[in-house]
């Protein structure tokens, strides 16, 4: 079970890379500011979290920046939400 659960993890990720763009990776202290701005223009957009995924494996890392994905077709609205805030990270 698993391994199941491994592989479906990684198909996940390489469906990640396919269907979704990075549009924003910054400080944990916006990531709420943006994901709520996008999904009032009802772009919903996937989080990663390097460093809480980490931790909750048992190990350390140095890096806090989160990383904002969505989906391509929706890149360009996206980024024209998360430019209209006039974040300065």
């Amino acid at each position: 079970m698993l391994i199941f659960g491994i592989i479906n993890l990684i198909s996940f990720s390489c469906h990640m890379s396919k269907k979704s763009v990075l549009v924003f990776t910054g400080s944990p202290m916006v990531i709420p500011l943006i994901c709520g701005a996008l999904s009032d223009e009802n772009i919903f957009p996937i989080v990663k979290n390097e460093a809480e995924s980490a931790r909750l494996a048992g190990f350390g890392i140095n890096f806090y920046d989160q990383r904002v994905f969505v989906n391509k077709n929706e890149a360009k609205k996206a980024l024209e939400v998360i430019n209209s805030l006039n974040l300065s990270v």
